[in-house]
């Protein structure tokens, strides 16, 4: 029997992290064939060139797609957008998967379902029905699911608001949250070990910190973070390690005043373009909060009983655990949420916390609907109607 060819796209180090599991479980399969393509972040020098630690994973890179360009404005993105649906036809063509499988909501994402769709090849969704109000990727991800043919939710709400757009119930599957996997499955290193792969110190209070430019709002990034910057000011005891932003308009911006930050507190700040999953996740576990507005926050701190201090609208809309505390991206808000989480008076919403976003497991129920699932007949979709109260 010929092996079902499975074709799975990444172009961000975050979004590989969730997918891990996944292609692992692709890759044991002997009735299915793992095609992996990778783009976007992963090649790029700036972002630390990710693809070396894929390969490393033992995984083998069936394509590259190169399609970021020296520039983060938005006319930036859109020709980057160009650049990979020209790269992912080409892709695509040679691979001839008979499904693509995409997770989320990113540019790079979206250039490959387009060339996807218009080869006729079947596209699975990963995590999508969510809400990020406050980003472009809102929209992104909602036209992804309308491209998809298959699709597989983080959590009921999400798996009946993609059946609200219109898909098939049959086709949609709420399988979890995949990145909880690494949570479960991913061996995390001790302190020692996790201070040394990092040459860096904890201390008494510990915060992880992740800063996105809000991209449905124009030139806030600096502003926004800037007041974060002078909230983290108010806590001079506190051991802080940043993560950069991803590679979204105005994320360079946010990646100079990290480093001119850490240069000023080289005693307590310690910085990184990729920590990878094994250490962003022994990281998060130790700390005391994560804050800023990665959907790291969202997704995998409540599953460590950690705090997330969420700042802004870019993860507006999300379905969030009771320890998720929001506040506006000004300093007075933000020092207030901090004092909150140090205070002690969390703890016990922390202790009786309850994920939203399962226990782990999604990536085996994934990799058997994407085996099990017929590919015949995918293409022709039937727009499902919601039935209208009179």
């Amino acid at each position: 029997m010929t092996a079902r060819k499975i074709c799975v796209v990444t172009g961000s180090r975050a979004e590989y992290g969730l997918l891990y599991w996944l292609l692992k479980e692709i890759q044991a399969d002997t009735e299915l064939e793992l095609q992996l393509v990778v783009t976007g972040m992963h090649l790029s020098p700036e972002f630390g060139l990710t693809w070396q630690q894929i390969a490393a994973d033992g995984f083998t890179i069936s394509r590259k797609v190169e399609m970021l360009l020296s520039s983060d404005t938005p006319a930036g993105i859109s020709k980057a957008m160009g650049l990979g649906l020209i790269g992912f036809a080409d892709a695509l063509a040679e691979l001839e998967p008979d499904l693509l499988v995409v997770l989320g909501d990113r540019f790079e994402i979206f250039a490959a379902v387009q060339a996807a769709m218009n080869q006729r090849i079947p596209i699975a969704h990963i995590h999508g029905g969510e809400l990020t109000e406050g980003a472009v990727d809102d929209a992104i991800r909602h036209a992804i699911s309308k491209m998809s043919h298959l699709h597989f939710t983080s959590t009921e709400i999400y798996r009946q608001r993609v059946i609200q757009l219109g898909e098939q119930p049959d086709r949609v599957f709420n399988v979890g949250a995949p990145g909880l996997d690494n949570v479960y499955r991913l061996p995390l290193l001790h302190k020692e070990q996790l201070e040394q792969a990092l040459d860096f110190k904890f201390g008494k209070r510990n915060l992880l910190v992740t800063f996105h430019p809000v991209t449905l709002e124009t030139a806030t990034a600096t502003e926004q973070f800037e007041q974060l910057l002078r909230a983290l000011d108010k806590f001079d005891d506190v051991h802080i390690i940043f993560t950069h932003a991803n590679a979204d308009a105005d994320g360079r911006t946010i990646a100079g005043m990290i480093e001119d930050y850490r240069q000023h507190h080289a005693d307590r700040v310690a910085s990184f373009i990729s920590m990878g999953s094994q250490r962003y996740l022994s990281t998060l576990k130790l700390v005391d909060a994560v804050v800023g507005n990665s959907s790291s926050g969202i997704l995998e701190a409540p599953a460590f009983k950690v705090a997330t201090v969420n700042i802004g609208d870019r993860q507006r809309g999300r379905i969030c655990a009771d320890s998720v505390l929001h506040c506006s991206p000004h300093t007075g808000a933000i020092r207030d949420a901090l004092l909150k989480v140090f205070s002690g008076s969390f703890a016990n919403t922390l202790a009786q916390l309850e994920n939203p976003y399962g226990q782990g497991g999604a990536s085996l129920k994934i990799k058997n609907l994407l085996k099990q699932t017929p590919v015949d007949g995918l293409l022709k979709k039937h727009f499902y109607d919601l039935k209208v109260v009179e």
